[in-house]
């Protein structure tokens, strides 16, 4: 073995290791992820009219009349936060918490932004991260899409 080929042994060691921990990896982000978005759907479900009130007081949701959006943002919450953790329609799921938690920032922006707030709109940037990962890396071997032949098989792609 000559010193040149040491980095490249390594590294193939390293490919070898995190291919192994991918579908545990992958199913970690579905679970806290998923989970955070499903505790929120719910809390707004278990006390509907303090949703409404929010909506009409504090969320000011861009283009939807605030009842609206708060069945949009629960169902979101509840639908895809479901979808990632099953990772069933994994991407999809990813995406479309994704966009229910860019509406959130976007919609509760003036608190989010505000001095003093800077771990709550960090836990929202990880978070987005987070979905990101999975849109891009789909939800992993350990998922429904995969178990039901959904997901197609993942390729690997040389930029």
């Amino acid at each position: 073995m000559q010193i040149r080929q040491l980095p490249g042994m390594i590294e193939a060691g390293l490919a070898t290791a995190a291919g192994f921990l991918a579908a545990p990896f992958q199913l970690a982000i579905r679970g806290y992820v998923g989970w955070v978005f499903l505790k929120s759907g719910w809390l707004k479900l278990s006390d509907w009219s303090q949703t409404l009130a929010l909506f009409q007081s504090e969320y000011h949701v861009p283009l939807l009349p605030p009842t609206l959006a708060a069945v949009v943002g629960t169902a979101g919450e509840l639908g895809c936060g479901t979808l990632v953790v099953l990772g069933l329609l994994g991407r999809g799921g990813a995406l479309g918490l994704f966009a229910v938690n860019a509406m959130a920032v976007i919609s509760y922006r003036d608190v989010l932004l505000s001095e003093g707030f800077e771990a709550a709109i960090g836990q929202h940037v990880l978070w987005g991260f987070m979905l990101l990962v999975l849109a891009v890396h789909g939800p992993g071997r350990w998922s429904l899409d995969r178990l039901l032949g959904i997901a197609p098989t993942p390729r690997n792609v040389t930029l």
